[in-house]
């Protein structure tokens, strides 16, 4: 080989080996330092009970501190704000559900910019899915989910059902099942899940969408009683409560959300990957398999790029929903 080639080879290896180590260095040493967890999720809730397991697990493999700092408040914006111009190192991450994913731009046009997620941060990991049941008060004389349609159909926009605010879950999911079944209701938002529930369990509301952390209490207590799971499958955790085709229901009637680690976008791919990678490790853990168990979360394992798949899947259905109804929070 001429001396003159193997010297542009010789140089352009060098060349690869010193723009990777930087990249690979990153890897292995991350963290050096503690790592920030922001959730717009209240203590307590399903979510944060669950990432204060995962953050403990994080810490013990890191072997640097992983905290938790919650940010409440309108629906996700407050953690948004927050987070978005911080550092892109990997040292601040976010969690978010499918919602303030996608739902929260189009209920907030004129921040749609600003408040955008999938703009603004890069996804890092899945974490969990869960689905959402439909409830009524034990005293509700609907027997199963085709009795609370008819009931609908018999008495247009006089049914009521309540969510935790306008646009989550269990509002979009209730425009859902108006828009599956042509019926009318009358939705009812409340400033959080624990004061739905309680107008739910003393008949204020006539049904609301639940998860089973954000339900059960009211269900063991007897306060409420399930009519169907708003999806395709039944909970193992609640075998004996039909599916919505089961119970009457649209079969095309699946509402779920989902939650996923993010990072303020331009965060280095080895970092985020090494990020990936160690969720993954530790979301086998015993002891964080039996606490999703409990809650009935789902374990979903996503590539960052299928996260963002179904997150734009389930912006289209949103968009539908809002647009048919001019929902809006300004």
């Amino acid at each position: 080989m001429p001396l003159a080639r193997r010297t542009l080879i010789t140089a352009a290896i060098a060349a690869a080996t010193l723009g990777a180590a930087p990249w690979a260095h990153a890897q292995a040493d991350f963290p050096t330092r503690a790592v920030n967890i922001v959730t717009p999720f209240p203590p307590g809730s399903g979510p944060d009970a669950l990432l204060r397991v995962i953050t403990e697990k994080l810490g013990q493999l890191w072997k640097q501190p992983v905290v938790v700092q919650n940010k409440p408040g309108a629906g996700g914006i407050v953690a948004i704000e927050a987070t978005r111009r911080l550092p892109a190192d990997g040292y601040t991450l976010v969690q978010f559900d499918s919602e303030q994913l996608v739902a929260l731009p189009l209920l907030y046009i004129s921040r749609a910019r600003d408040i955008s997620v999938l703009d603004h941060f890069d996804m890092v990991a899945p974490i969990f899915s869960t689905p959402f049941l439909v409830v009524v008060p034990t005293g509700s004389p609907w027997k199963n989910l085709d009795d609370l349609i008819k009931a609908a159909k018999a008495a247009p926009g006089k049914i009521t059902y309540g969510s935790w605010g306008v646009g989550s879950p269990g509002h979009l999911g209730g425009e859902q099942l108006e828009l599956a079944t042509g019926i009318q209701m009358q939705h009812i938002p409340f400033k959080g899940q624990g004061d739905m529930f309680t107008a739910l369990a003393t008949g204020e509301i006539a049904w609301s969408l639940g998860s089973i952390p954000s339900s059960n209490a009211m269900y063991k207590a007897g306060k409420v009683r399930y009519l169907a799971v708003a999806g395709p499958r039944r909970i193992p955790q609640m075998a004996d409560v039909p599916t919505s085709a089961e119970a009457g229901g649209p079969r095309d009637f699946v509402q779920s959300s989902f939650v996923v680690l993010a990072a303020p976008k331009g965060a280095p791919a080895a970092v985020r990957q090494k990020i990936a990678q160690d969720m993954a490790k530790v979301m086998q853990d015993p002891e964080l398999k039996a606490r999703m168990e409990t809650f009935a979360f789902e374990r979903i394992d996503w590539s960052p790029e299928e996260i963002v798949k179904q997150a734009r899947a389930k912006g289209q259905m949103y968009d539908t929903l809002i647009q048919r109804k001019h929902i809006t929070l300004e």
